[in-house]
């Protein structure tokens, strides 16, 4: 079987359905192409800054969003050694660009409302691209399920794996020597925490914790793997004592350890942070011709600014008003082909930097907070700590801009 798209984007997840969304906002059709049976919601939330927020608003979910996540207020940093304040900082004071903003989003609830949006049909399920080849100005997709689909543009939103992005001749992502665990902690009648971003530094460590809504906590783990941690992720039993083992060894308050210990085990998982190199971001392929990527597919990086998903939305919001805008002018004879690709090395142009200002941030970053360096955790300790919560807010103080302009 074959078909015929204008639009093909690949992968459902923040990215896809973002710049699906933005394009139907603005009058173009896509289809979407999930590998997957249904929506995946993995990694249970992120950290959504001001910028994420921005582009959500741009998209007409953002109220949605807000109404079902707590604004967290402030955000503490904490010696994991000392159990001693470094640093503690005022969420809602204002930025260049208006009052901060950062909630704790379920990444399920924030899927559904993006698909909820979108015609029906607009996503086909369990569709796992095989290769691409070309055929004039065309992409033809070849499916796992032996069907064809002749793509006029193609978007790669297929994660940190894409096929996309090896067509496009992007480096792999490097692994950086460090691993995550994530989990989730529900209290159905009510945990009690303060709307506050907990954060424990240092020791060889970087934890945290932020509330969701009023019965769920997310929590993160990130560290260095020895010789002497093999086999804490092969299951989420293991990696969950081994946090705790962690944990129970600093001053981390007996509080962020009970969130930890409720977590059931499906609600706890693990994986090695990768990053897409700077360098390499700096002259990548973002775009060629009719094909670009977006999301993981294009930045992927350690998620030490909690910018993974909120750049995400950005992509999706830039590249639709940036492709919907070519795909909208009048047909012209000789001239659509050539409206696509400047859209799209317009939006490369716009994203390249951003990402790769953030890829770099996010890594330095998580060398200095994690780090059990006698000199490094005595600057981080006494003055890095203010300019690395700086950082954050000034990481998210960014507008993508609408769908309009």
């Amino acid at each position: 079987m074959e078909a015929a798209e204008d639009v093909v984007i690949v992968g459902a997840g923040l990215a896809g359905l973002a710049a699906a969304l933005g394009l139907h906002r603005k009058g173009v059709s896509s289809l979407v192409l999930e590998s997957s049976p249904s929506l995946r919601a993995s990694g249970f939330a992120f950290t959504t800054w001001k910028n994420a927020f921005r582009a959500l608003d741009a998209l007409g979910v953002g109220d949605k969003i807000r109404r079902q996540h707590l604004q967290a207020q402030t955000l503490r940093v904490m010696v994991s050694s000392t159990g001693e304040i470094a640093q503690e900082v005022d969420l809602t004071q204002q930025g260049k660009r208006g009052p901060n903003e950062i909630r704790c989003v379920r990444r399920d609830l924030l899927l559904q409302a993006l698909e909820e949006e979108l015609p029906r049909g607009t996503i086909r399920y369990s569709s796992r691209i095989v290769s691409i080849e070309e055929d004039g100005g065309v992409k033809v997709l070849q499916l796992a399920d032996s069907s064809v689909i002749r793509a006029k543009v193609l978007v790669g939103c297929d994660g940190i794996n894409s096929v996309v992005a090896k067509w496009l001749g992007l480096a792999t992502p490097s692994y950086s020597g460090r691993s995550a665990a994530r989990g989730f902690a529900h209290y159905p009648d009510g945990h009690g925490f303060e709307p506050k971003f907990l954060q424990f530094i240092g020791d060889g460590f970087r934890s945290g914790m932020l509330p969701c809504n009023e019965n769920e906590i997310y929590w993160f783990f990130t560290w260095t793997p020895s010789e002497n941690d093999k086999g804490v992720d092969e299951s989420a039993a293991k990696m969950k004592q081994f946090v705790l083992s962690k944990l129970r060894g600093s001053k981390v308050p007996a509080e962020a350890l009970a969130v930890i210990d409720r977590s059931e085990m499906s609600d706890v998982l693990a994986a090695p942070l990768r990053f897409r190199s700077p360098l390499s971001l700096a002259t990548a392929s973002i775009a060629r011709g009719n094909v670009c990527v977006a999301g993981d597919a294009l930045h992927p990086m350690t998620p030490d600014l909690g910018q993974g998903g909120c750049s995400a939305l950005e992509d999706g919001v830039v590249l639709a008003r940036c492709l919907g805008d070519a795909l909208l002018l009048p047909a012209a004879k000789g001239k659509d082909e050539e409206r696509v690709e400047a859209a799209l090395r317009e939006y490369a142009w716009i994203r390249r930097w951003r990402s790769v200002e953030l890829v770099a941030t996010a890594y330095a970053v998580g060398f200095i907070q994690q780090s059990d360096s006698a000199v490094v955790s005595f600057l981080r300790d006494r003055f890095l700590s203010g300019v690395l919560a700086r950082r954050l807010l000034k990481m998210a103080d960014y507008d993508c801009g609408t769908l309009a302009n």
